[in-house]
């Protein structure tokens, strides 16, 4: 191995470390998918007119759809033990694995925030309830950042959090998921009943109507935001392998994963679901945002209980799925000097800069502008490193050569140009979508044809992509084939 591609985090796993159960994967997802942005999804599909049937059913197909590519792209990190960059080696470069990690880690820092932001909400709420006087105040700063100066304390009391167990490790992290995972279900379960005491019973609920008047009104809706609920765990669909590379074999990711992710999922957003319909009968109102709504409790102890579980919800979350991947793929990019420590420390700084308050600004903008915006350039990600490791390589790595700079994996100069190549072209039709929908480009300009790419920006660029690549490296590994046959022909 040579010492500059690899450190402690980056090697792979021994046998003794391989200890995660499909209870374990459970429990991880458990503690990933009960959150807000979870809660914040479901609601928001209401209020942009869809009924809960449909709400749920759009959910819960996204997640079995982003299921698929999570199992397959986590089978490497049990065969071989190691995390994302590394795996992304094989198909990107030695060298050109930074390109997909460093994408991943950006967004990933962006959730981190996200997460970090609303955590640090919560707590502002449990602030205001012992101390009213702090709402008012204002000042330069909040001029210049766009948030008071208290709640942006609040989001670095939590961040602080964050940053405590990133500091102990993963061991600490799987601790975490399985201590807080049974508050978590009691917490949405108690939600819940509030929800159908308060609405007189579920019928009630469940009266709200579509606001769709045409199939062709809701499927112009129904799509992007089936992108944006694949692109809600495009992330961790890369970087899982930084979790599988710790599991006692294949079926204790499969299971668990299949047995936590759509389910878990899925009992968030009915809870988020109910919930919003039901603010619709009491207040006349959907409220989307379930720290808005706790608000309105009259019980102090309630509203303590349930802020309490949003901070638990949110520090389950933001830890493994938005620290773990870019820790690691920080530390990719120069294992000498960044651990996996280091590289945690890097995403939470990042966290900060991306100012998430203003990504929350609106449901609209944070599904069709951030969701389905980095799905597309996940999504070609996704394609390139399925095809590389199931159709072209057939499952098999050259585990030492993912340490060699000049092994197998050395392609020119540390970077494979044909994954380069294919991650371009599963872009380009998703860019003009996106300067429409963040109103840098006008819709009926030269790109017009390419503006409703976008609504299905994961898929498009995981076909692409995917295909592209599979295509050069094919054709690239035939000709040498035929080269070979050629010489040995002509000495023979």
């Amino acid at each position: 191995m040579d010492s500059s591609l690899v450190n402690e985090d980056l090697s792979p796993v021994t046998e003794n470390q391989k200890n995660w159960t499909v209870f374990n994967y459970f429990t991880l997802w458990v503690g990933m998918s009960i959150q807000i942005p979870t809660y914040m999804m479901a609601a928001s599909l209401i209020q942009g007119g869809m009924n809960w049937s449909q709400a749920l059913s759009t959910i819960l197909l996204g997640n079995l759809i982003v299921l698929i590519p999570m199992i397959l792209i986590g089978h490497a990190g049990v065969r071989y033990g190691i995390p994302y960059p590394v795996f992304a080696r094989a198909s990107f470069g030695i060298l050109g694995s930074n390109i997909p990690a460093l994408l991943r880690a950006l967004v990933a820092c962006g959730w981190f925030g996200i997460q970090t932001w609303i955590g640090g909400t919560a707590i502002y709420t449990l602030v205001l309830l012992l101390w009213p006087e702090a709402g008012s105040f204002a000042g330069a700063f909040t001029e210049t950042f766009g948030v008071g100066i208290i709640p942006f304390l609040c989001f670095l009391t939590f961040w602080f959090m964050n940053l405590f167990f990133v500091w102990k490790g993963v061991g600490s992290i799987k601790w975490l998921e399985t201590f807080c995972s049974p508050f978590l279900i009691i917490g949405g379960l108690a939600l819940l009943y509030w929800a159908y005491t308060s609405a007189d019973s579920f019928t009630m609920i469940f009266q709200t109507t579509s606001k769709f008047e045409t199939n062709f009104d809701f499927y112009q809706y129904f799509f992007p935001a089936l992108t944006g609920i694949i692109g809600f765990w495009a992330t961790l669909s890369l970087n899982i392998p930084d979790f599988t590379r710790y599991a006692k074999n294949q079926r204790a990711q499969i299971l668990g994963q299949t047995l936590g992710l759509p389910t878990t999922m899925t009992f968030c957003a009915f809870i988020g679901i109910a919930v919003t319909s039901a603010t619709l009968i009491i207040y006349g109102e959907a409220i989307w945002d379930p720290i808005v709504l706790i608000q309105k409790f009259d019980n102090p102890f309630i509203v303590i209980f349930s802020l309490i579980a949003i901070v638990m919800a949110t520090l389950t979350t933001n830890v493994a799925a938005n620290v773990v991947g870019p820790a690691n793929d920080f530390s990719n990019m120069a294992p000498k000097f960044i651990n996996f420590k280091r590289g945690g420390l890097i995403t939470g700084i990042i966290g900060i800069l991306m100012m998430p308050w203003k990504l929350l600004a609106d449901p609209s903008g944070y599904i069709f502008t951030w969701l389905v915006g980095y799905s597309a350039l996940l999504g070609p990600i996704a394609g390139i490193i399925l095809v590389d490791y199931f159709v072209v390589r057939r499952m098999t790595l050259n585990l030492e050569a993912l340490y060699q700079r000049r092994g197998a994996y050395r392609y020119t100069h540390g970077y494979n140009p044909k994954a380069i190549a294919a991650l371009i072209l599963g872009i380009l039709p998703n860019i003009p979508g996106f300067l429409v929908q963040i109103k840098v480009c006008d819709p009926d300009s030269v790109f017009g044809f390419f503006v409703p790419f976008y609504h299905y920006a994961w898929f498009i660029g995981l076909f692409i992509s995917g295909v592209s690549y599979g295509f050069m490296m094919l054709s690239a590994k035939r000709m040498a084939q035929v080269a070979e046959e050629q010489a040995a022909f002509a000495q023979g």
